[in-house]
């Protein structure tokens, strides 16, 4: 006769595990060692039967404490005359529901729904549930992104049927399948006993009654499809890649669910001049050759307004000029970006005499920088 394992073994759980933490370990056990789920092992059986036989105990307060102080004969188990014996033929979980673990393993009325054979069938009936999200894209110009705007456009949406109200059809009576419960359950024997599994009645699609009369404005489905304007105000700040919630404009649910929600993604254009990266702006800013040599005054545009910037003498093409808070105000993140001024010097390709002769009398005077000193000596030095 083989010795019984310590419950708490068998779950791998110590002693001072939590309820939570023992429902968790049986649930990890028994989907590993369901039969259904391992037809080829001989001994998942006898695993799956020791699992529950510890589960049973320990999930119980009185008896978890009569097997820490007594062990296996404290709950009746392994003492002479105990119900077990060697084996588990004397396992009785009756009163003792194991719905909840299944169900969480085997995903409620599709499979092992209400687990009768264990004394704890339950009838659940249709459940509630949640309509459908819907995604939708959208193209946005750049300002309409920016600054925030309202759109409106049509969306094909599913609702409820105004013909029925959603009922599907007329004079109502009682499901002959289901007889008014929504649920129909078929009995199947294993070596564990009795698994009685309820799924959704599949005539009256789990509302318990069908009708003398369908609706032929829905076709019995009590939702139809229909074209809606919808309103809807964009923050200000939007980006490409962006999603905004609108609650409650998806699909409907069934049974008394709520309503999905509609995604809005949006597609930004570009703009001509300003270029976005996240919320920082970048504009590209011409400047002449003697406005880049001499330095200025420059007003340039923003998102916002215009501004007047310096722009320092000997100034290059590729340099940068910092704005700080002149980005993008963006209402949808809670954030504010800079503006990034980059510099390109422009060299005219069409002189007048007038202005030749004043380059050739500014090119007879010393303008080589450092950098051009440099490459000079570098250039007579690999001769």
């Amino acid at each position: 006769m083989a010795e019984k394992r310590d419950y708490y073994d068998v779950l791998g759980v110590t002693k001072s595990a939590t309820d939570a933490e023992i429902k968790s370990a049986f649930r990890k056990k028994a989907k590993e060692f369901h039969p259904d789920l391992n037809k080829d092992d001989p001994k998942a059986s006898e695993k799956f039967q020791e699992a529950q036989e510890a589960y049973s105990v320990l999930s119980d307060e009185n008896k978890r404490k009569m097997y820490d102080q007594y062990g296996h004969a404290g709950v009746g188990n392994g003492g002479p005359g105990g119900g077990y014996g060697g084996g588990f033929g004397g396992f009785d979980a009756s009163g003792f529901d194991f719905g909840d673990i299944f169900d969480s393993i085997f995903g409620g009325a599709g499979g092992f729904g209400g687990f009768s054979g264990f004394g704890g069938g339950r009838d659940q009936g249709p459940r509630p549930t949640r309509g459908n999200d819907i995604l939708m894209r959208m193209d946005l110009t750049f300002d309409e992104a920016i600054y925030g705007c309202e759109k409106k456009f049509n969306l094909d949406v599913v609702e409820e049927c105004d013909e029925c109200h959603g009922q599907g059809g007329f004079d109502r009576e009682e499901c002959h399948t289901c007889h008014g419960k929504g649920t129909v359950t078929t009995q199947q024997q294993t070596i564990l006993g009795a698994f009685m599994s309820t799924t959704t009645c599949p005539d009256c699609e789990g509302r318990g009654k069908t009708f003398k009369r369908k609706c032929s404005e829905c076709n019995g489905k009590g939702r139809v499809k229909k074209n809606k304007k919808i309103t809807i105000n964009i923050p200000a700040g939007i980006n490409t890649g962006d999603r905004q919630r609108i609650s409650g404009k998806g699909n409907p649910g069934t049974n008394g669910g709520e309503n999905g929600d509609l995604y809005i993604e949006y597609i930004v254009d570009e703009h001509k001049y300003f270029i976005r990266e996240d919320d920082d702006i970048y504009l590209e800013v011409p400047l002449t050759l003697t406005e880049a040599i001499l330095g200025c005054k420059k007003e340039i545009p923003t998102l916002y307004d215009n501004v007047k910037i310096n722009v320092s003498a000997g100034t290059n093409s590729g340099d940068k000029q910092r704005i700080k808070g002149k980005g993008v105000d963006n209402e949808y993140r809670r954030r504010k970006g800079d503006m990034y001024i980059i510099f390109k010097v422009y060299t005219p390709k069409k002189l007048s005499r007038e202005q030749k002769q004043l380059i050739d009398k500014l090119s007879k005077t010393d303008l080589d920088t450092e950098e051009i000193k440099k490459f000079n000596k570098f250039t007579k030095e690999n001769v």
